[in-house]
């Protein structure tokens, strides 16, 4: 029997395919996530260009012992392990920022930027880009904290210059028990909300898996919703510039 040589075993269209993938995109995501990758790959399926890669840093179970703040410490190793890749970008796929203010995410990105020297954003900086070019001052909002954390997001977006029209929640405070809000019952939150005709709706929580169901939804609703998950990608695409409408099944997000 003829061996076969491992560069005779190589698949053309794999080779090409992962050469093709010129775009590095660095995304930092919280320990107890389960979300976060499986959206980005998910979303950057359609941009074959566009090579994900990811960091952790310790967020997890009811308690943060950094409520109004970050871990600095840990969110720059992790950036500065990404930048070791060297990517074009680095994102912090995490909702934190919205629930404490917007300028520790702006003080965040300074920082990693000023660490790695990569661009840098985060979940919510997005989400208020996609705001200011829509001119979105009243939204509505659905997550999976609890009622405690739930007001605090809407506090910080009230200072952020944002009217919360109505909200949703499902009333849960474990960090890994986020992720497992099923299907329906987000589709169930985003009808309801709905009814208060905001500008646009808000799913916030990157353990949140509601992008799927956005599609659908904005279609059925006639409403722009903007996925905390699903922002950083399309910024980062954006940072690498890269045209982010080939990810328009995602939703509206990508024709901005």
């Amino acid at each position: 029997m003829k061996a076969v040589s491992p560069a005779n075993a190589a698949r053309p269209d794999l080779v090409a395919a992962l050469a093709a993938q010129r775009f590095f995109i660095g995304t930092i995501t919280p320990s107890g996530n389960t979300v976060v990758e499986r959206v980005t790959l998910a979303v950057l399926a359609d941009f074959p260009e566009v090579s994900p890669h990811f960091s952790r840093t310790p967020v997890h179970g009811e308690r943060d012992p950094f409520p109004d703040s970050y871990d600095f410490d840990s969110m720059l190793t992790a950036a500065r392990l990404l930048a070791h890749a060297k990517p074009n970008v680095i994102v912090w796929n995490g909702s934190k920022g919205g629930s404490v203010d917007f300028a520790l995410d702006r003080e965040l990105c300074r920082r990693i930027t000023a660490e790695t020297a990569v661009p840098a954003s985060t979940s919510t900086l997005a989400l208020d880009e996609a705001f200011k070019a829509t001119g979105v001052q009243a939204f509505a909002l659905v997550s999976p904290y609890d009622t405690k954390y739930q007001e605090k997001t809407i506090a910080c977006f009230e200072r952020a210059g944002y009217r919360c029209t109505a909200e949703a929640h499902s009333g849960l405070k474990d960090n890994l028990s986020f992720a497992s809000v099923p299907a329906d019952a987000i589709a169930a939150m985003l009808r309801q909300v709905a009814r208060s005709k905001p500008a646009a709706i808000v799913t916030f929580c990157t353990n949140f898996l509601a992008a799927p169901v956005v599609p659908a939804l904005e279609a059925e609703l006639g409403i722009p919703i903007y996925d905390s998950t699903v922002l950083p990608v399309w910024k980062a695409l954006k940072l690498c510039g890269v045209d982010p409408r080939p990810g328009r099944r995602w939703g509206r997000l990508f024709d901005l």
